[in-house]
């Protein structure tokens, strides 16, 4: 077996890796890991702070460096934050690992998200914005990805087995 996650999650911001993915290291018997959590948890804020007191390339520098950080020391079910496969180096960080992408409609996102979160990047028509950033993003995800799973109208334990099978994982 390759060293590195079981499973890597990624998708927009909405999409359910940390339900999912908590779900998913439940099943397979492995711990689960989320890196914006390790953001958090390192800088002691949140990362709707961080964007606002140092701004995205800060965090995008923090995002980085703990998405290299998990990779390399991480073997469970690992979900990484929306933006992170922005990054060529995380992107090929990723070549070769059981990468599931997540995806979603905007409406289905809208739903999911709210228009009133904490959500930096779309603080502002929030629609238009997700609608952007996933017209930047998607080529992206999907070319990290192993295997797309559409997570509209799905249950998080839906979405979990549709991984499971994608990748061809028995749960324990």
């Amino acid at each position: 077996m390759t060293a590195g996650p079981l499973v890597v999650l990624v998708g927009p911001m909405g999409s359910g890796k940390s339900t999912v993915g908590a779900l998913l290291a439940e099943r397979l018997g492995v711990p689960y890991r989320d890196t914006d959590a390790d953001i958090v948890a390192a800088q002691g804020r949140e990362i709707s702070d961080i964007f606002v007191d140092e701004g995205e390339p800060y965090f995008r520098e923090l995002e980085r460096q703990a998405v290299a950080a998990a990779v390399a020391a991480h073997t469970g079910v690992l979900a990484l934050g929306g933006g992170a496969v922005l990054d060529e180096g995380t992107r090929e960080l990723l070549a070769g690992l059981p990468v599931a992408y997540l995806s979603m409609d905007v409406e289905e996102a809208v739903r999911r998200v709210g228009l009133g979160a904490a959500r930096p990047l779309l603080a502002v028509n929030p629609r238009r914005q997700w609608r952007e950033l996933m017209d930047a993003r998607r080529p992206l995800y999907t070319e990290v990805a192993r295997v797309v799973v559409a997570t509209d109208d799905r249950t998080p334990e839906e979405v979990a087995q549709a991984v499971l099978d994608a990748l061809e994982l028995k749960d324990v």
